[in-house]
């Protein structure tokens, strides 16, 4: 379970995606400043049923009734509890998500994206920037980088990669479209061109906005810096394990970092 919670910031009053804040509810449906239940005499007069035992109360003293001099509920019971402190832990524990208290952050906002739709528009994303790469790259003749193999006496293998001076540039080159690509279109409406068609789009998880240029960038950058650089199946693999076992939101490694969901879109 997810356990950051992004301040709140300020964002564009324009922003279509923009959710209204939640209003704290009591455990029972109602508000927990709803004012007590009426029925019985006005504050301050003798309880139902006529004074206690023993006469009225002495000139001075606390009035009649419950704590603010409301009558008693009917039917006793006592007053309701006071609304929870604010600050505690918005996702679980006390006060969590959909806890005692404090709103879901989800409320009022699309349902997530499922799993199978995220991965396949991450693969379209992928193809959009790395098919051009590749086609630019082929006249050049370039690798990336070289594989030596050490053989020793105790028939050890020991592999060894490194980048040449053209294949560190084509790294450079390649990390800043993914990186931008990605940038750009998370800031510009929350959809990349493979979340568009699948009908999905990023979204903050404290108020459903669009997520703002740092965070956009952040979230790219967590993304594809490690997979191009040194970590092609690896971090792919651990982002995916990530989504699949992170609840209730489904939020990757880049999620986490940019305090982010996916959900579903028009």
């Amino acid at each position: 379970m997810s356990t950051d919670q992004p301040p709140p910031g300020e964002r564009p009053e324009d922003d279509p995606f923009l959710k209204k804040p939640q209003e704290p509810t009591h455990p029972s449906g109602g508000s927990p400043y709803d004012t007590p239940p009426t029925g019985g005499t006005p504050p301050g007069g003798p309880p139902p049923g006529g004074p206690p035992p023993g006469g009225t109360p002495p000139p001075g003293g606390p009035p009649p009734g419950g704590p603010g001099g409301f009558p008693p509920p009917p039917g006793g019971g006592g007053y309701p509890p006071p609304p929870p402190p604010y600050g505690g832990d918005p996702y679980g524990g006390s006060g969590g998500a959909g806890g005692y208290g404090m709103p879901d952050p989800l409320a009022g906002m699309p349902p997530l994206a499922d799993f199978g739709r995220r991965l396949a528009a991450r693969i379209i994303d992928a193809l959009i920037v790395a098919i051009p790469l590749f086609l630019i790259q082929i006249p050049f003749n370039t690798k990336r980088y070289t594989v030596e193999t050490n053989q020793g006496e105790d028939v050890t293998q020991i592999w060894t990669r490194s980048y040449n001076g053209s294949g560190l540039i084509w790294t450079l080159i390649a990390i800043i479209a993914f990186v931008g690509y990605d940038w750009f279109f998370t800031r510009k409406n929350g959809q990349t061109l493979g979340k568009k068609m699948l009908h999905m789009r990023v979204a903050m998880l404290n108020d459903g906005s669009v997520p703002a240029s740092g965070t956009a960038l952040g979230r790219a950058a967590m993304l594809w810096i490690p997979t191009l650089l040194c970590c092609f199946c690896l971090w792919p693999l651990a982002l995916i394990v990530s989504m699949l076992v992170d609840k209730p939101y489904k939020q990757g490694l880049h999620d986490k970092v940019a305090k982010t969901v996916v959900v579903t879109a028009a």
